[in-house]
């Protein structure tokens, strides 16, 4: 999954009431997060602390919740879930297939801590994930509307401020770069986006962080930087 590409605005997760415990709705909650937010070698940790700064989840507890089986069943036994995970539309693609597997981990481990199998929620659909897309323009914050570039550049900005005072990263190993924007490590072969400034090949995770470098340094997508 790209860099950039994992900022989960708002995770609604929606259980049967007095299904879960505070204790376990809380864990649930910070599961979800730790798990779509996972640290590794492949993002910069200033990548992920600022995503999460913008991730939120509700666990909702219905009124009202019927099933369509026939004959009727108890959503809560054992607990039904239904997650919906939004993101910005353009990211969706991209993020679907890790959330639902994320997802999908956090809340067999869930049912593992409560005693309960937790392979149910592989075996049965007794747990359904959607992915929303926000379209263009329907993000605001800071009092203003926000864009993907927007985001991306809000993402990324304490990752590259950082970049002026670290001491030089060491050089990524031979056919692969490391994002200028967001630090993910990219393979350089033949499906990699890259830019040349200043006579260096850049790799870039994803056509944003791409738009990104960019902008900042005046270069034009449609082509390489002229000879020197």
């Amino acid at each position: 999954m790209e860099g950039v590409d994992r900022a989960m605005l708002l995770i609604e997760v929606f259980v049967p009431r007095n299904a879960l415990s505070e204790d376990e709705r809380q864990a649930l909650g910070r599961g979800l997060i730790d798990r779509l937010m996972v640290e590794d070698d492949s993002h910069a940790i200033e990548i992920i602390d600022t995503q999460r700064t913008i991730t939120q989840v509700l666990l909702h507890e219905p009124a009202t919740w019927v099933l369509g089986d026939r004959p009727a069943a108890d959503p809560a036994n054992p607990p039904r879930y239904l997650v919906r995970v939004t993101v910005p539309a353009s990211w969706r693609k991209d993020v679907c297939e890790h959330v639902v597997g994320a997802v999908t981990d956090v809340l067999a481990e869930t049912e593992r801590a409560a005693g309960r199998d937790p392979d149910r929620v592989r075996r049965e659909p007794h747990a359904i994930i959607l992915t929303d897309g926000v379209t263009e323009g329907g993000i605001g914050f800071f009092g203003r509307v926000m864009s993907t570039m927007d985001l991306t550049e809000f993402v990324s900005r304490p990752y590259r401020d950082g970049a002026m005072w670290r001491a030089p990263a060491p050089e990524a190993p031979p056919g692969r770069a490391i994002d200028p924007i967001c630090g993910m490590g990219v393979d350089l072969d033949d499906s990699a986006l890259t830019l040349v400034h200043e006579g260096t090949l850049y790799g870039f995770c994803h056509g944003l962080c791409r738009r990104v470098f960019a902008n900042e340094h005046g270069l034009s997508l449609g082509r390489e930087d002229p000879p020197a």
